[in-house]
């Protein structure tokens, strides 16, 4: 199954809605983008305005609203999945008779995509007969519905029809769409973006890293289960790439002197190391206070600046590292070597001729590995690649 990642959340009108917005918050943790189609009895108990506010988008609930987009079917045309959480006692016997009165049951008839379906009611309307038919209905049809859980209810009432626990829902969630999870405990530390070096207060070398690449090796593995962190320094990020960053410690830095501070002090606690940030290789010897007239602006002294891979390589105890090559050339040998001589395990080896790469969506080039494997990676996307890497990762780390 591809990447899951827009996720509709559709909220029934029972008391365990306002339990719905830290769903909703740790789902965005997860990585994974809500958009929020609540009930219009729903907004009795959350508001439309906190749904809004929550999800960063807007929140329509009936079929007549936004009608130039044809809202159910825009919607369903993107959702990867759907949540009904809390789905009532009513709102399953419409879904299972098929209604579509309201926008969420209009989309429920129009999505092709995993369902899960979180009941919450009372005892006696869980356990009343044509509940329990409507439910058996919905399972046959290929929805996953979860069973409630026992405990207290509205009032003193005790039994099952408990809304679940939010962990216990994404834990159903991510196996209903086969979500990876493989690297679970693992600490992950990525570098990302191009670092500046300042020659006066506008001015600067730099390079054209976007950042695209270490985002979205940080997403893959934040997918996959680990905790990340990202050094990013000067990115070209969207404010849409930026948002999917959800649950991924990010570190700002600008200049490759405060790169190599936070890695020497991230390093130590990681157990992969992605260097996919572009580095400066030199910076200027002395750096004005005030811009320098442009008639003045003769010749730069340089310094060069740490190989930071390298010095970050002799700190190593058991750390996997991946580090990227960006060439004019596809020179195999010479990439190994510096692979060697760098101390990396796998190395990812990308012709930039003609500006080709940085700022794209897209990449091409060859994985090397420190135990002998060389894998051409032909055109595709940046995701696909975050992939691959973690998957040889994962050969390395055993």
């Amino acid at each position: 199954m591809a990447r899951v990642r827009e996720v509709i959340l559709g909220v029934g009108g029972g008391i365990a809605a306002y339990k719905s917005c830290e769903l909703l918050r740790r789902l965005q943790d997860r990585g994974y983008a809500i958009t929020v189609v609540p009930t219009p009895s729903s907004l009795n108990f959350v508001g439309a305005a906190t749904w809004e506010a929550l999800s960063g988008r807007p929140v329509t609930t009936q079929v007549w609203e936004r009608v130039d987009e044809v809202r159910h079917i825009s919607l369903a045309s993107v959702a990867d999945a759907l949540i009904i959480a809390p789905a009532t006692a009513d709102l399953i016997a419409r879904i299972a008779s098929g209604r579509a009165d309201d926008l969420l049951t209009n989309l429920v008839l129009a999505v092709d995509t995993p369902v899960l379906v979180v009941p919450a009611m009372h005892p006696q309307m869980w356990l009343d007969p044509a509940t329990k038919v409507n439910v058996e209905i919905l399972r046959s049809r290929g929805f996953e519905v979860m069973d409630p859980e026992v405990g207290r209810l509205t009032g003193s009432d005790v039994g099952p029809g408990r809304f679940p626990e939010t962990i216990s829902i994404i834990d159903n969630f991510e196996k209903l769409i086969s979500a990876k999870k493989d690297l679970l405990g693992v600490q992950v530390l990525v570098t990302a973006g191009g670092t500046r070096e300042a020659i006066d207060p506008v001015r600067f070398i730099g390079n054209r890293s976007s950042g695209r690449q270490g985002a979205a090796v940080a997403r893959a593995a934040r997918d996959r289960g680990a905790q990340v962190k990202m050094i990013l320094a000067n990115s070209q990020l969207s404010t849409q790439e930026s948002q999917e960053l959800n649950g991924i410690e990010v570190i700002a830095v600008e200049t490759a002197t405060q790169m190599h501070t936070a890695l020497a002090k991230e390093f130590p606690t990681s157990d992969l190391l992605v260097m996919s940030a572009a580095v400066a290789d030199a910076r200027p010897l002395q750096i004005s206070e005030e811009k320098i007239k442009k008639g003045q602006l003769k010749d730069i002294q340089l310094v060069e600046n740490p190989d930071l891979l390298k010095s970050i390589a002799n700190m190593r105890d058991k750390q996997i590292i991946i580090a990227f090559a960006a060439e004019t050339n596809n020179d195999i040998g010479a990439a190994r070597e510096k692979m060697k001589a760098k101390g990396a395990n796998i190395l990812y080896l990308n012709d930039v001729s003609g500006g080709a790469i940085f700022g794209s969506d897209s990449t091409e080039g060859f994985i090397l590995t420190s135990n002998g494997a060389h894998i051409p990676v032909s055109q595709t996307s940046k995701d696909t690649l975050a992939e691959l890497l973690l998957d040889q990762a994962l050969i390395q780390l055993g």
